[in-house]
């Protein structure tokens, strides 16, 4: 009877230790669940993107005309405000940046003057380039270090001459040419980044007037442009 008795109560203590651990695993945890884990977004170039520049221009070509007394006569060299608009699109695969960029400027660094026999005659310095180039380039996360390079056109100045008959004679013609650059663009956040470039450009010109007559004569335009600007990338 004893036995029975024992028995009995080991059984119910089992019993009751079995439904008391069920309920606990009922319960709610005191303990929060491990945070869910998000990337920081990896900062990227490629995109559409449009901006603005400003900078220095300055002509290292000679303008020439032809001069019945004197023969071929350079003008002079000057320089000026360079600024405008571009837009472009990157791509970036791994460290490596492939592109293409045009860009319209105004351009005060032509020599719209001219000289006859060893007479300067000043004129308007005002004009205008744009270009459309290829740009490729490496890029160490915001940081890009690239080239450029492609088709280059304008009026920049050299296409005036001056004739003692028909006085003062302009070609406002667009002329078409080739630049070749590179520069440093910083992501300064996602979608902003700011850049310092150089181009050399060379556009051909032709055309000048003396003695009543057209004298064709093929010139190099050439100038340097060092600018900075800022872009905006779409996402």
């Amino acid at each position: 009877m004893r036995t029975i008795r024992l028995g009995l109560l080991a059984g119910l203590a089992a019993f009751a230790l079995v439904t008391t651990s069920a309920q606990a695993a009922d319960l709610p945890s005191r303990y929060s669940p491990a945070p869910a884990y998000e990337a920081m977004p990896t900062f990227t170039w490629t995109g559409f993107y449009v901006g603005a520049n400003l900078g220095y221009g300055w002509n290292t070509g000679t303008s020439r005309y032809y001069d019945p007394a004197f023969g071929y006569v350079g003008s002079s060299k000057t320089g000026g405000f360079v600024g405008g608009a571009q837009a472009g699109y990157n791509y970036q695969f791994g460290m490596f940046v492939l592109g293409a960029e045009t860009d319209l400027q105004y351009a005060a660094v032509g020599n719209k003057g001219a000289s006859y026999g060893n007479t300067h005659f000043p004129g308007n310095s005002d004009g205008f380039f744009g270009t459309i180039r290829a740009r490729m380039g490496v890029a160490f996360d915001r940081a890009l270090i690239f080239g450029t390079g492609g088709f280059a056109y304008g009026d920049v100045g050299g296409n005036v001459g001056y004739d003692p008959v028909l006085g003062y004679h302009r070609d406002n013609s667009t002329n078409g040419g080739w630049t070749l650059g590179g520069g440093v663009e910083y992501g300064v956040t996602n979608n902003i980044s700011a850049k310092v470039e150089g181009l050399y450009v060379n556009l051909d010109t032709s055309g000048n007037y003396a003695g009543g007559a057209r004298y064709t004569d093929r010139r190099d335009t050439e100038f340097g442009v060092l600018r900075a600007g800022l872009n905006y990338k779409f996402n």
